[in-house]
């Protein structure tokens, strides 16, 4: 007897919801940057309204939970995306408020520091820096909005090398 020739059996490919057969990884979502902040904030759409005020933020999204909290909210300032959400200790999600402070500043430049802190402050923002000018070459300040995050704004005033920078560093901020 002789054996049977061997066939090539073509299995079917896997089947992809349509949404899948779309779509394709990428690392980028359109119109954002690849990295932006993800603030988690004690009363997230009361920080939209606050950044709305202070620094003209453009709001994208709100996607509030049944109970009424923000799970994802979405913002623009000065052109880039900053993502919300309202604190949920039982996700590990913390505000500022409630860890006692915040070892981030978020950096934002902007044409004129001066009048873009001036209106941050007076929408409720604490001076924690005034705007002054820098040795590194920005005018520079530093603020905390009403839910504990800070931020550092700047006008960049000049470009300078690293090795500029060292030599205006101030004597008392160098490392011995």
């Amino acid at each position: 007897m002789k054996a049977k020739p061997k066939t090539k059996t073509k299995s079917k490919p896997a089947m992809k919801s349509k949404a899948a057969a779309r779509a394709k990884p990428k690392a980028k979502v359109a119109g954002n940057q690849t990295l932006m902040p993800h603030l988690v904030c004690a009363g997230a759409a009361k920080a939209i309204d606050f950044y709305k005020k202070a620094f003209g933020a453009v709001e994208k999204m709100r996607l509030p939970g049944k109970d009424g909290k923000l799970i994802h909210a979405s913002v623009t300032i000065n052109g880039a995306c900053v993502m919300l959400v309202d604190e949920m200790p039982q996700w590990g999600a913390l505000s500022p408020k409630s860890l006692k402070g915040t070892p981030v500043t978020v950096h934002l430049y902007v044409d004129d520091v001066d009048a873009f802190f001036k209106r941050a402050v007076k929408a409720g923002a604490t001076p924690i820096m005034p705007v002054a000018d820098t040795f590194w070459g920005d005018r520079y300040g530093v603020l905390e909005d009403p839910f504990g995050h800070r931020w550092s704004i700047a006008t960049h005033l000049r470009d300078m090398t690293a090795k500029e920078i060292q030599k205006a560093m101030p004597k008392e901020m160098m490392c011995p």
